[in-house]
């Protein structure tokens, strides 16, 4: 008898048996279920053009914190700073505020400056370091705020502290900020009131 023929009974076998298998594997396989983010962590809640909305999960019923977020990259690509933007309660003539977190190894003396597009730069100072970096707490205006909205590039700059004779320019890209501050504000205790 020809090998072939002989071959055939057993693949007809098998074939006649892998609906049989399937069936029995999709009862074991698993789809999976949603998990809730723990109490206290970050999650990404919308995201608007090149900025986040990140909110931290509460028990429910309470407010629930958010902030826009931007990784700030150098020019080859490199995480070097972090920019967030939140909303405060209005204190005339602030109206919201951002943190912009930059390295540990950041030369803190010249501060950092902040320029929308071309206009002129605004020099801040540092407020602390800790472990995850150094920290430069900005409260804005509604001008800020509306050179931000009509703005297309958020220019900060600072110092390394191992090249004090160099600058570093990092872009935070602005497309997307109205729509994100507009969701933010939607997030805040005032508007739930």
């Amino acid at each position: 008898m020809n090998f072939a023929l002989r071959l055939f009974p057993a693949l007809l076998l098998g074939c006649l048996a892998l609906p049989a298998l399937a069936q029995e594997a999709s009862e074991t396989l698993s789809l999976g279920e949603p998990v809730e983010p723990a109490l206290g962590s970050t999650y990404v809640a919308e995201t608007h053009g090149d900025w986040e909305l990140r909110c931290i999960t509460v028990e429910e019923g309470q407010f629930e914190p958010c902030q826009l977020y931007q990784l700030l990259t150098d020019a080859d690509g490199n995480a070097v700073a972090e920019f967030n933007v939140f909303d405060v309660a209005d204190d005339d003539p602030v109206v919201a505020g951002a943190t912009i977190i930059t390295p540990l190894d950041t030369l803190l003396t010249p501060g950092l400056r902040l320029a929308i597009d071309e206009s002129d730069q605004t020099r801040f100072p540092f407020g602390f370091c800790q472990q995850i970096g150094c920290f430069v707490r900005i409260g804005l205006t509604e001008d800020d705020l509306s050179a931000f909205r009509n703005g297309g590039v958020a220019n900060v700059t600072i110092v390394p502290l191992p090249a004090p004779d160099q600058e570093v320019v990092l872009e935070a890209s602005l497309s997307g900020f109205t729509a994100g501050f507009a969701a933010l504000e939607a997030r805040s205790p005032a508007a739930a009131q």
